[in-house]
């Protein structure tokens, strides 16, 4: 339900095995469902390790301590079901490869692995796979092999096979990292798409300028801890982010920078649409 509770963090502290320094650091936190959380922050922030934390990874499958409160619909997470959570929690890899399974030998068994495993009727399961792919134009990319595609074509591959799935609630850690500017486009409106219904997204992505567009709230983090959280305006106009590493929207590099020179805006602007506006009331 939309706007209830779905992870709350107090206080939690993690630290990968043969790591002598916490990749997580009291760290405080809660999200809500049906919500669009975007993840920023300089790199080894912590914000893949938040993703593997929600995803259950932690400490599932990486082990490691973790020290703290870390709840996943009010479950612990140290005792929570992991099989359970991976059908609930649709997670997108920053690496696309690990997400191959290695054994099919095309693109479309490829993405019905995860439906397949939820035992997916085969109708149902086909018209999920071609419509997905449609919509994420790799349709002329069924036939082939996975393991024999590009970084990009790979990142979709991936992409589509957690979508096919229909998870509540996506965690999604750079998805564009391998794409060119319009297959990223082509994400952020498929995102997009999953947001109109109501999915939980919390996304890990460099490209301020998309998560400024399109996020309903903005996290932000720095030495494994939370530096800021709040709606993306306000988080995202806020003067500090160069301090904590984090990028800044060309929109509110231009605001500041007439502001400083004597203009009186009456807000920082994030996104272009909201400078070009601006500017024209000067």
């Amino acid at each position: 339900m939309a706007g209830t509770e779905f992870v709350k963090m107090t206080d939690v502290r993690y630290t990968y095995p043969l790591s002598d320094h916490p990749a997580l650091d009291h760290l405080d936190l809660v999200l809500e469902r049906g919500k669009f959380y975007g993840v920023i922050g300089e790199n080894a922030a912590g914000k893949t390790t938040l993703c593997n934390l929600i995803r259950g990874l932690c400490p599932h499958f990486y082990l490691g301590t973790l020290e703290g409160e870390a709840l996943i619909d009010g479950q612990d997470v140290r005792t929570i079901d992991d099989q359970k959570l991976a059908v609930e929690i649709g997670f997108v890899f920053q690496n696309p490869f690990v997400q191959m399974s290695g054994i099919r030998e095309t693109v479309f068994e490829e993405v019905g692995v995860g439906l397949e495993n939820l035992g997916i009727p085969r109708e149902e399961m086909m018209r999920r796979i071609v419509e997905v792919c449609r919509a994420l134009h790799i349709e002329n990319l069924l036939d082939k092999n996975p393991l024999e595609l590009s970084g990009g074509q790979c990142q979709r591959v991936a992409f589509a096979s957690i979508i096919a799935m229909d998870a509540d609630v996506m965690v999604i850690d750079e998805p564009t990292s391998q794409l060119d500017p319009e297959g990223t486009e082509d994400v952020f409106e498929i995102i997009q798409l999953l947001k109109g219904r109501d999915k939980t997204i919390i996304l890990v992505e460099h490209k301020i300028d998309l998560i400024a567009e399109y996020c309903d709230e903005v996290i932000v983090m720095k030495d494994g801890r939370i530096a800021m959280k709040g709606d993306t305006s306000t988080v995202l106009s806020d003067p500090r982010l160069q301090e904590w590493g984090a990028p800044v929207p060309a929109a509110a590099r231009l605001g500041h920078a007439l502001r400083a020179a004597g203009c009186a805006l009456p807000r920082i602007p994030i996104t272009n649409s909201e400078a070009a506006a601006l500017v024209r009331g000067l």
